[in-house]
């Protein structure tokens, strides 16, 4: 019986972002999905700007940008009329920290095509039809043999779910989905298509009236296609009844100054009701869950996708590491230690947000802006809390979802500057220039692909940067020496080297990387980041102990990590 790396359980856009980053990382994964065609669904209305980070990282940002169009301005009607109109990205921009401000409108089942173009040129391809039916743990431990319904049974390293609210992988695992339906807060959903003209394509049309609302907003790439959402029909006893295209007329007659008529076509139909749950544990042995099979929580603010997309960045590099041998399969347990309280504060977001929302639709001119603040950008989501985020002093930090503030020592930003990151935040992004083709680049390019990548700012970093290449580079750690405008760049050394040509990573990292005349006086800084673009520490650059202490945390347990920790003892002479 053959043996894969990782069985991914379900198609939809956490388990093909997972599928994706693990087979570029080398790993034998194969996806799977119960539905005999590619499963389309348009409910997830786009990528926001965190998942756009992570969707660059994988090299697919540019195509999601050409097949989506930007967020629109809502227009919004009482009784018929237009009464206001709002922007609720009219006071954002790009900043050269975050290149994506805002998320991007796509259909789901064109996202998920693109996901699939770029995991087919890794040879991979989805398994339709494909229902997983009995999970078993192999002899020893050492993997899961998966039964599917054709009465198949096949082997995997790992499985994770990635199978939607009703998972199969997790019913069969008997983990709790604890929460409530909100029978009452109920809405009608579908494609359609509406007469050429009808509508203005540049704005997301918003009728909210007493008694009942309409939602339009236009589907990129297509001439006539919409999202349809309303407040169901109801039958005699105030029963919602079940949504179709007639049902989609009457509505769009009764709240709209439209003609019934003009909704010529309706498609994936069906009725969302309020579901916030969470599952009890994200993890199970070998087997784990990921996307809505771990957590749902209520529409506002778009956050569905959004997670799941997230738990899959957070997930891909800590298996990736462990099947190539370079981390010990502790570091699986620090996945649940952080997407688990992400997911709960998700859940209390969301809720808050639509709470926000059906108060701010009972006035006239209230929209769906209410539930868009700067949480839903994901830009924000960090993991201070984890014990993967270590200040040099080695004691731990609490964080965003933590009940208790940070209580090591951490570095503060000089007077006028912005606070500098924390360990476990995410890592800011910087426009630069490459140092040695003159190209302009950006950290975020830097750091996408495989590995940890370690920045250095200032000359004092340069010795250590070559013990970290020395020490680490055959466990996928990369470096980068960060060069401030006027810095000599004489000496060159391993890995990449950029140069922070108007300051704007050493002001984003809460570093100065030389005076500015070339002459290296400032403060050399070491600055290791995740693959997964989150902050693993910051410490002077001959602090010569917390950089190797914790490259050997993240990657301990493996022979490549027991040569590093040698190697490091043995180069310079300056351990302490």
């Amino acid at each position: 019986m053959g043996m894969t790396d990782v069985l991914i359980v379900g198609a939809g856009p956490t388990g093909l972002v997972l599928a994706c980053d693990l087979a570029r990382r080398g790993a034998a994964v194969r996806i799977v999905d119960r539905s005999p065609v590619p499963p389309r669904t348009s409910r997830a209305k786009g990528p926001n700007a965190r998942s756009l980070e992570i969707l660059d990282d994988l090299g697919v940002a540019e195509e999601v940008l050409a097949a989506g169009s930007a967020p629109l301005p809502m227009l919004k009607y009482r009784d018929r009329l237009p009464v206001a109109e709002t922007d609720p990205w009219a006071g954002s921009a790009p900043s050269p920290d975050a290149l994506y401000d805002r998320g991007r409108l796509i259909a789901q089942w064109r996202l998920e095509e693109i996901l699939r173009d770029r995991l087919a040129g890794y040879g991979v391809h989805v398994e339709l039809g494909r229902e997983v039916t009995g999970l078993a743990k192999g002899p020893g431990g050492r993997h899961v043999d998966v039964t599917f319904a054709e009465g198949r049974t096949e082997r995997a390293r790992y499985v994770v779910g990635c199978d939607g609210a009703h998972s199969s992988v997790r019913k069969l695992l008997g983990i709790g989905f604890e929460g409530a339906t909100a029978e009452d807060q109920v809405m009608v959903c579908g494609d359609v298509d509406l007469a050429d003209g009808a509508l203005d394509r540049t704005r997301w049309h918003q009728w909210f009236d007493e008694d009942g609302a309409v939602m339009l907003c236009p589907i990129p790439g297509t001439r006539t296609g919409w999202w349809f959402q309303a407040g169901p029909e109801r039958d005699g006893r105030g029963r919602p009844l079940a949504p179709t295209a007639d049902g989609f007329r009457r509505l769009l007659a009764r709240h709209t100054a439209l003609p019934g008529r003009a909704l010529t076509g309706a498609e994936l139909l069906s009725t969302y009701r309020v579901n916030v749950r969470m599952a009890d544990r994200f993890r199970a042995g070998r087997v784990f869950l990921a996307g809505d099979a771990a957590h749902v929580h209520a529409v506002a603010g778009g956050l569905g996708m959004n997670t799941g997309i997230q738990d899959a960045f957070n997930l891909g590099w800590k298996l990736g590491l462990v099947l190539a041998g370079h981390a010990g399969a502790e570091l699986l347990d620090t996945y649940e230690e952080e997407r688990l309280p992400v997911a709960a504060r998700t859940l209390d977001l969301t809720s808050e947000r639509l709470r926000a929302t059906l108060e701010a639709i009972r006035r006239p001119g209230g929209g769906l802006d209410a539930a868009i603040t700067s949480d839903t950008t994901g830009l924000g989501v960090g993991y201070r809390w984890s014990s993967l985020a270590r200040g040099h002093a080695e004691a731990p930090h609490a964080g965003d979802g933590s009940p208790d503030a940070p209580d090591a020592e951490v570095r503060t930003a000089r007077d006028g500057e912005r606070p500098a990151p924390q360990p476990g935040d995410r890592a800011p992004d910087a426009p630069c220039v490459d140092a040695v083709t003159g190209a302009r680049t950006r950290l975020h390019r830097v750091f996408a692909g495989h590995g940890t990548t370690v920045l250095g700012f200032g000359p004092g970093s340069a010795a250590a940067l070559r013990e970290v290449a020395a020490a680490y580079g055959d466990a996928g750690v990369r470096t980068c020496r960060v060069y401030a405008a006027h810095e000599d760049r004489a000496e060159s050394g391993p890995g990449a080297a950029v140069v922070d040509d108007e300051g704007h990573a050493a002001a984003a990292y809460g570093t100065k990387a030389s005076d500015g005349t070339g002459t290296g006086t400032g403060t050399s800084t070491l600055v290791v980041v995740r693959p997964d673009h989150h902050l693993g520490l910051s410490a002077p650059a001959d602090d010569t102990r917390s950089v190797p202490a914790y490259l050997h945390r993240l990657h301990g347990g493996t022979r490549s990590a027991e040569g590093a920790a040698e190697r490091f003892s043995g180069i310079g002479g300056r351990r302490r």
